[in-house]
C-alpha cells in the first residue's frame, strides 16, 4: 500500500470519528462518506468489503433479529401493562422509582439491543417520572447507563461484547459462567452511587391517588405469543448450541424474529412492511461503515507494529495488558463509537499473543478455537472497557444518543456537561470493579 493510500485511510477515520464527535454529520452519513472516499482511492475492493461481511455478519443478524422481536412487543401493549406496574410499585417514592428503573431496563437488555429497549422504555418512564414531578434528564441518563451495564450479563447483551466473545468463539454457556458476574457487578455498582449522585429523586415522597388503576393488555392474545418468541429466542441462546444443528445466537435471533413477522402477518394487526420500516436501519448502517473502516485501517499494516510494541511493553504479563485495556479502552470508547475501536482491539491483542507465542498464527483465523484459558482476562477486560466506557459521555454509545434524543423532543436537552454529571463518576466506579473482577478471573484461570 502507497504512503498517500496509508495517509487517506488515517485521515477519512479521523474525519468520520471528529465528524460524528462534534455533530457536524449525521453519524450514518459521516460513515458512508468514509466509505466512499476509500473505495474511490482504491483503498477499499469488493474483496475487503465481502470479507467484513463474512467477519461481522452474525453482529448485524444478532442486532436485526432483537430488534424485530422488541419491535413486535410494541405491538401486544405490554409496554403500557408495565408502565401501570412500575408506577404502582414506586408507590410514589423516588427510591424505589431509581431502584426499579434498575431492574425495569436491565432484564431486556439482556437480550435486546440496548438502543431499541431504551426507545421502547422510554415512554413508561418520562410518564412515571411526571407523576413524581421528577425532571427527566436524570432518569433518561441513568436508563441509557443501565441499559449499557446490562449489555455485559449475556454475550448477545452489547454489540461489543458480542464481537469480542465471537472472536474468540466463546459460547453463550462459557460466556454465563465466566463473565455474566462481572456484568452483575457493574450493575450493583450503581445501586449505592445512586442517593449520592441522584439524591433530590432519591429522596423524594408523593402521595399517589387512590383511583390510579392498572393497565390491561390491550391484545392479551398477542402479548401471549409475543413474549412467547422472546422466550424461544432465549431458551435458543442458552441451549441452541446442544442441538444437533448447533444454533448460535446469530440464528436464533433471526428465526426468532421470522417467527414474530409471521405472528404479526397473520394477526393482520398492522402490516408487516410497518415493522421492517421501524427498525434502527441507521445504526445498522453506521456499524457497517464501522467495520468497512476498520478493515481499511488494519490493510495499512500499522497494527502490526502497534503489536510488537505490546510485546516490548508487556512482556508476557498479561493481567497489566488487562488492567490498561479497561482503562485505554474506555476511555476511548467514552468518546468514540465502541465497535471499531474494539474490533481494532482485537487484532492488536491477536497479534501480540502471536508474537508472545500464546497462541499460533492460526490464532488470525475465524474459526480457531484453542485459545489457552490465561488469555481469557484480556478479552473480557476488552469487553468491559468497551461497553462500561460508553456511560461516561453523552456519545459513548448509542443508547445515550438515543435518549438525548427523546429528552429533547420531550423539551429537556441533555447537554454533553449534564450527561457527564452522572456518567463519569458511574463509569469511574464500574471501571474500577470491572479491574477488580478481571483481576479475580486471572487468579481464577491460573490456578
Amino acid at each position: 500500500m502507497s504512503e498517500l493510500q496509508i495517509v487517506t485511510t488515517y485521515a477519512v477515520f479521523a474525519a468520520v470519528i471528529l465528524a460524528i464527535a462534534f455533530n457536524i454529520l449525521d453519524l450514518a452519513l459521516a460513515g458512508l462518506l468514509g466509505v466512499s472516499v476509500l473505495i474511490v482511492f482504491g483503498i477499499l475492493t469488493q474483496g475487503d468489503i465481502i470479507n467484513v461481511v463474512k467477519m461481522s455478519g452474525s453482529t448485524f443478524a444478532l442486532l436485526f433479529g432483537g430488534m424485530i422481536v422488541a419491535r413486535t412487543l410494541t405491538t401486544s401493549g405490554i409496554f403500557e401493562f408495565l408502565g401501570a406496574l412500575f408506577l404502582r410499585k414506586t408507590r410514589g417514592r423516588g427510591k424505589r422509582f431509581l431502584l426499579g428503573l434498575v431492574i425495569l431496563v436491565a432484564i431486556p437488555c439482556m437480550f435486546l439491543p440496548n438502543a431499541t429497549t431504551v426507545l421502547l422504555l422510554a415512554p413508561i418512564i418520562i410518564r412515571v417520572a411526571a407523576v413524581l414531578k421528577i425532571d427527566i434528564i436524570a432518569p433518561l441518563v441513568l436508563t441509557a447507563i443501565i441499559s449499557n451495564s446490562a449489555g455485559l450479563l449475556t454475550l448477545v447483551g452489547d454489540p461489543a461484547t458480542f464481537l469480542v466473545g465471537t472472536s474468540i468463539n466463546i459460547t453463550f454457556i462459557e460466556y454465563f459462567k465466566r463473565v455474566s458476574a462481572g456484568g452483575l457487578v457493574s450493575l450493583l455498582v450503581l445501586i449505592p452511587l445512586l442517593p449520592l449522585i441522584m439524591k433530590d429523586i432519591w429522596r423524594i415522597e408523593l402521595t399517589l391517588p387512590d383511583d390510579l388503576k392498572g393497565e390491561t393488555f390491550k391484545r392479551p392474545w398477542l402479548s401471549v405469543l409475543s413474549l412467547g418468541v422472546l422466550g424461544i429466542m432465549v431458551l435458543l441462546f442458552l441451549f441452541g448450541e446442544f442441538l444437533p444443528t448447533s444454533i448460535v445466537p446469530a440464528s436464533a435471533s433471526i428465526i426468532a424474529c421470522s417467527v414474530a413477522l409471521l405472528i404479526i402477518y397473520g394477526a393482520k394487526v398492522e402490516p408487516v412492511a410497518n415493522v421492517l420500516r421501524d427498525i434502527d436501519w441507521k445504526t445498522i448502517i453506521f456499524l457497517a461503515c464501522m467495520f468497512i473502516l476498520v478493515e481499511a485501517f488494519t490493510k495499512t499494516g500499522a497494527l502490526r507494529g502497534l503489536s510488537s510494541h505490546m510485546s516490548q511493553w508487556f512482556g508476557s504479563n498479561l493481567v497489566p495488558l488487562a488492567f490498561a485495556l479497561i482503562v485505554g479502552v474506555g476511555f476511548a470508547s467514552s468518546l468514540l463509537a465502541n465497535i471499531p475501536i474494539v474490533a481494532t482491539m482485537i487484532l492488536l491483542v491477536k497479534g501480540y499473543l502471536i508474537s508472545t507465542e500464546f497462541v499460533p498464527e492460526d490464532a488470525l483465523g475465524v474459526f480457531f478455537t484453542d485459545w489457552p484459558p490465561v488469555t481469557l482476562p484480556v478479552f473480557v477486560a476488552m469487553m468491559f472497557g468497551g461497553t462500561l466506557g460508553g456511560n461516561a459521555t453523552l456519545i459513548g454509545a448509542s443508547a445515550n444518543v438515543v435518549s438525548a434524543g427523546i429528552s429533547a423532543a420531550h423539551g429537556r436537552p441533555i447537554t454533553f456537561a449534564a450527561f457527564l454529571r452522572y456518567g463519569l463518576p458511574i463509569t469511574v466506579c464500574q471501571l474500577a470493579a470491572s479491574a477488580l473482577y478481571v483481576w479475580i478471573l486471572s487468579m481464577v484461570v491460573r490456578s
